[in-house]
């Protein structure tokens, strides 16, 4: 059997009705099989819906983009955006990534702790002191402006507001064009230019006056006398304000809003804080920031049961994989203490496996155990009103999420 079988499946996650849960579509989805066959606008591609086949497609030698080889059936979203590397096979992908892992390293996140832990106090005193708050603009999308644009870039906090909108409109940009209304599409490309134009003037500004956040390190990296170019240290910066950002501030909404829906796994947070690393795994694997992933076979393979040909694309679904009831126990159940001690739980998704592990997790994980550990100690209560969600498909995030606090 190959992909190129005739037999499509309805997908319907997609649709309005079912943004604020996709979960049973993705269920009924891995019902059908690990690979199910789909036309994503008009192209032929499959659906990669349970865990095994997943891990095999994001782990697999045989599997990238494929944009530099011309095989690719997808639209190419980083084009406009040059020297980006989160699209890029090898051996491009292991030269720029190796250069990144040496300015961006485990001592560099450790050396932010201080920094997140001051901005998480002063974010949650002044909540307290109102006795509510708004999760995302309280509390997630400050901490992240401080920590990506801010600590890693660089920028000012008072430019902000206008990366933040870009950057969101960027990560609007990246769902597949068919499924995108003109509107955004024009906002993704002016986001873009003018987004890059910001960071083209900051690093010139760096060059000439280092300091000691990212965007320095990345100026002077060096490996065995390589280095990287202006339009790849463009590229990596505007990789890292979005990615980095819509991450974070998603995993910190969508967690928060997962726990405060089960207080009985809230209470056993406070009973045991040490449950915070697990919870947030937890809450990566129950309703993942970022809901799917796309690849293309660069030679001829196989997963499961299904060969695939050079330039076949398959849509991985990663937050479907990461629900699948045949590699996680209770599934659909929250759970904080899944990831807990020497429990032997699978590894999830949220940040993907393979060469393309997101290089940011370290950062995420400080700031959201950080928000969370401080959160906990006091009284949290949801608001009545009903959640909406930002309009982007891959990016799976609130637009507000009101509670009170005391």
């Amino acid at each position: 059997m190959t992909v190129s079988d005739p037999v499509l499946s309805v997908f319907d996650a997609w649709e309005p009705e079912h943004h604020a849960d996709p979960y049973p579509v993705y269920r009924r989805m891995r019902d059908q099989g690990g690979l199910v066959p789909f036309l994503l606008d008009d192209v032929p591609v499959t659906l990669v819906t349970r865990y095994e086949e997943c891990a095999a497609v994001l782990t697999g030698s045989d599997w990238g983009h494929g944009y530099s080889a011309g095989i690719s059936p997808f639209r190419d979203p980083s084009a406009a955006i040059p020297g980006s590397f989160v699209r890029m096979d090898p051996p491009d992908h292991g030269r720029l990534r190796s250069l990144v892992n040496k300015a961006f390293t485990p001592r560099m996140v450790a050396r932010f702790l201080p920094v997140v832990q001051e901005r998480v106090d002063l974010l949650v005193d002044a909540a307290v002191e109102r006795g509510r708050a708004e999760v995302l603009a309280d509390f997630a999308v400050p901490l992240a402006v401080a920590m990506v644009p801010g600590a890693l870039l660089g920028a000012p906090e008072s430019d902000g507001p206008d990366l933040r909108r870009w950057q969101l409109a960027i990560a609007r940009g990246s769902d597949p064009d068919h499924l995108l209304p003109a509107d955004a599409i024009a906002a993704r490309g002016t986001a873009a230019q003018e987004c890059m134009a910001y960071l083209h003037a900051l690093i010139e500004r760096r060059r000439t006056s280092r300091t000691d956040d990212l965007l320095s390190m990345l100026l002077h990296v060096e490996d065995q006398g390589d280095v990287l170019k202006q339009h790849e240290v463009l590229g990596i910066s505007l990789l890292t304000l979005v990615a980095g950002m819509e991450t974070t501030i998603n995993l910190i909404g969508n967690g928060l809003h997962a726990l405060l829906r089960h207080p009985d796994q809230l209470a056993l947070l406070r009973a045991d804080p040490s449950l915070v690393p697990s919870a947030i795994d937890e809450m990566l694997r129950y309703d993942a920031p970022t809901q799917f992933t796309i690849r293309v076979a660069l030679a001829e393979t196989k997963v499961g049961d299904r060969t695939f040909r050079r330039g076949d694309g398959v849509v991985v679904l990663t937050a479907s994989a990461s629900r699948d009831e045949r590699a996680f126990d209770r599934a659909d159940e929250f759970d904080v203490t899944r990831y807990a001690g020497n429990r032997p739980a699978r590894r999830h998704l949220g940040f993907s496996l393979g060469l393309h592990y997101c290089v940011g997790a370290p950062l995420a994980r400080i700031e959201a155990e950080t928000l969370l550990s401080r959160l906990i100690r006091h009284d949290l209560t949801l608001t009545d009103t009903v959640p909406t969600y930002q309009p982007s498909l891959i990016h799976r995030g609130l637009v507000e999420l009101p509670i009170t606090i005391a």
